[in-house]
């Protein structure tokens, strides 16, 4: 049987694509090249479903989440506060798993960050 190799990309609907290509670029360094390529760190990657009547996304219009790898949840936190991003108050830890804390993007995507265990 064939199978996948990993994420080959994620697509996001956007009022300015511009715009919030930035926001990604300079809040969370996501760098990425004019086409959109990103050269990503080796690690896990999580792929997961959740009940439909979830309310982890954030908004229950949200179908998707994306989750990124970070080094240093506490760093990246409060990198996010000093852009004035929209940071959630709490971050959750997974005996194991790692620490989980969580951003909403300028429209209104609300993204998981992820220091593994």
């Amino acid at each position: 049987m064939e199978r996948v190799l990993g994420i080959g990309g994620y697509f996001l609907r956007a009022a300015d694509p511009a715009a919030l290509g930035a926001w990604y670029r300079d809040c969370l360094g996501l760098d990425a090249d004019e086409y959109g390529l990103w050269r990503q760190e080796t690690g896990l990657t999580v792929f997961a479903t959740f009940e439909s009547g979830t309310d982890y996304f954030g908004s229950r219009a949200q179908q998707t989440m994306l989750n990124f790898r970070v080094r240093d949840l506490d760093a990246m936190l409060a990198q996010l506060r000093e852009q004035e991003a929209d940071v959630a108050g709490e971050t959750q830890d997974m005996e194991g798993v790692g620490r989980f804390g969580w951003v909403t993007d300028p429209e209104g995507n609300r993204v998981e960050l992820w220091q593994p265990a």
